[in-house]
């Protein structure tokens, strides 16, 4: 590629995609919003108990360097100037908390994952402290509902569990933030002079903020017993924070200087980067999770029917906030990972779409995938897993279909709220996110909505959003978001292919499997922590009787065939 070839390119934009699985980081051309190049690594997960999801703070951080030095060295491949990246974005999963100690730059424990659920004790005990156990007691002022979802649950499970966290908080050396927060300050210096800080939208997702007065909320600091000065301080989405500074540990530099200048929670992200900017819009992005987000500009709209209420963006610091509804659902690509590691019936996530597309139903199994409990529009954390349906008939290729069908029913369930809230149906759907790939997941998707499903040809949308909130920053300047000059995206367009009837009566069969998921599991657990058949008095009982019974029998019958020996033998 000649030098002059190279200039047409014009200046680019990095992005940081931090998901639940992975990391990625691409690079965009900031007039084109063509994208260049990126790299991924998959992100490891850890479940030390049952219910309990963690990741370690330094295997992302290591993760996100490797992400950009090599995703550099294929620009360089390709002739392309890297000093031309003139700006980097940062997308995050969200509610993810991390503690770490500022003076070593240390995290203090692993990173608490959003799916994770050992604080539903914690949940309880806060509970008692609202009149009439309200759930939605802070609504009104962070959006959201008392559940383990959220960040300050996890951190006051921190403060209550970990000693080292505890003494950290004592002698002034904790920071807390979610993975925007401990990325921004690592890669801008950490210890050394690091900028701890988080944006509007993932601040929007702790309960500790006040999604109205855009400031830490004292008196739900208060209720959660957590330090104010912990805190990061709360930005717009996008400005510039810092600048990448070197890590000499591990030998990355290749962008150093460059300014870190927009951030947002990676389903605010995918907003900004499918430009639904318009009262009304509405994506849905299949990624670990499943999150269907419709924008209320910049009024702020509470649900009646089990939805969240969260900030959208603010992109800019003398820009006004815009909000959203949004309808949360913890397992979605999950769900083929879990076919993948757990049960073992594929060896890829793209054979699941094979499985299914050989048999074209689910032969009347249905799969719950609640493995975190309910998320919207139940909010019910004694739900679990449960497939039902099952026959002699039913093989691995029904319950890959019925997998897929799950993604898609639950996506009813937030799509109906989210029109009743809204009072306007929508007349088709936005989608992204990995998932999309799967040809077979979105036919499925638009036959149980009844409504065309639209998929852009370039579906790195989360990655996009986070590059477009960079490169407007005041001070960067190089991509406009006025829409008439944002670049028209091509896009995929699936539409129904069974009639109403049927897709209403598997989506009735589905909501008789979710009903039957619920009630399933409580916090209490037996006194001495014996989870085995014989901690219940009456059942132990009968199988005690049940075996004497047996033994006394199998004896009885060996005296009857001896004494039969010794009478035959006397004859």
């Amino acid at each position: 590629m000649a030098a002059s070839d190279r200039m047409v390119l014009g200046p680019l934009v990095g992005s940081i995609d931090q998901g639940t699985s992975s990391t990625r980081f691409l690079v965009f051309n900031a007039k084109t919003a063509e994208l260049l190049s990126h790299h991924q690594v998959e992100i490891q997960q850890k479940f030390p108990k049952e219910g309990w999801v963690e990741q370690d703070p330094k295997e992302i951080l290591k993760s996100v360097h490797e992400c950009v030095e090599r995703t550099c060295e294929k620009l360089q491949q390709l002739n392309i100037d890297i000093t031309n990246i003139k700006a980097i974005g940062v997308s995050n999963q969200r509610e993810t908390t991390v503690v770490w100690d500022k003076t070593t730059g240390e995290p203090l424990y692993n990173a608490i994952v959003w799916l994770d659920l050992r604080t539903q004790s914690t949940v309880e005990r806060l509970l008692k402290r609202i009149p009439g156990k309200n759930k939605a007691f802070f609504k009104f002022r962070t959006g959201l509902p008392l559940s383990t979802y959220f960040s300050a649950v996890k951190l006051r499970w921190l403060l209550d569990n970990v000693e080292e966290i505890r003494q950290a908080v004592d002698d002034g050396r904790a920071m807390f933030g979610t993975i925007d927060s401990w990325l921004i300050w690592s890669l801008t210096g950490g210890k050394n002079g690091g900028v701890h800080c988080t944006d509007v939208t993932n601040a929007s997702r702790t309960m500790l903020f006040n999604i109205h007065s855009l400031e830490w909320d004292p008196e739900l600091c208060q209720f959660f017993d957590i330090p104010m000065e912990i805190l990061p301080k709360v930005r717009s989405s996008s400005e510039i924070y810092g600048l990448m500074k070197i890590c000499p540990s591990l030998k990355s530099g290749a962008l150093t200087g460059v300014p870190i200048s927009g951030c947002l929670g990676d389903q605010s992200a995918a907003l900004v980067g499918q430009m639904c900017f318009q009262d009304g819009q509405a994506k849905n992005t299949y990624g670990t999770g499943c999150f269907l987000l419709c924008n209320t500009g910049q009024k702020c709209v509470f649900s009646e029917h089990g939805l969240l209420t969260t900030i959208a963006y603010k992109l800019g610091r003398d820009k006004p906030v815009c909000y959203a509804l949004e309808g949360s659902v913890a397992i979605a690509g999950a769900v083929v990972r879990w076919l993948r590691d757990n049960l073992g019936i594929v060896k890829t996530s793209q054979e699941v779409e094979k499985l299914a597309a050989e048999v074209g139903t689910s032969y009347g199994c249905y799969f719950v995938p609640a493995f975190s409990g309910l998320y919207a529009p139940y909010w019910e954390p004694s739900a679990r897993g449960i497939i039902c349906g099952l026959t002699q008939f039913t093989n691995k290729n029904h319950i890959a279909f019925a997998a897929l069908e799950a993604v898609c029913f639950q996506t009813r369930e937030i799509l109906d709220a989210i029109n009743k809230d809204c009072g306007i149906p929508l007349n088709q759907l936005q989608v992204d996110g990995g998932m999309t790939n799967n040809k077979v997941l979105m036919q499925l998707q638009s036959d149980i909505l009844c409504i065309p499903v639209v998929k852009p040809s370039m579906p790195e949308t989360t990655a996009l959003g986070a590059a477009m909130a960079a490169g407007a920053a005041e001070g960067v300047g190089i991509w406009s978001l006025n829409p008439g000059d944002l670049t028209a995206v091509t896009c995929e367009r699936f539409e129904p292919q069974i009639n109403p009837e049927e897709s209403e009566y598997r989506y009735a069969r589905w909501k008789k499997a979710v009903l039957k998921s619920m009630g399933w599991e409580t916090s209490e657990a037996p006194s001495n922590g014996d989870t085995s058949i014989f901690c219940s008095l009456p059942l132990g009982f009968f199988i005690m009787s049940s075996m004497i019974m047996l033994i006394g029998a199998k004896y009885v019958s060996v005296i009857s065939k001896v004494g039969l020996r010794i009478e035959s033998t006397e004859d």
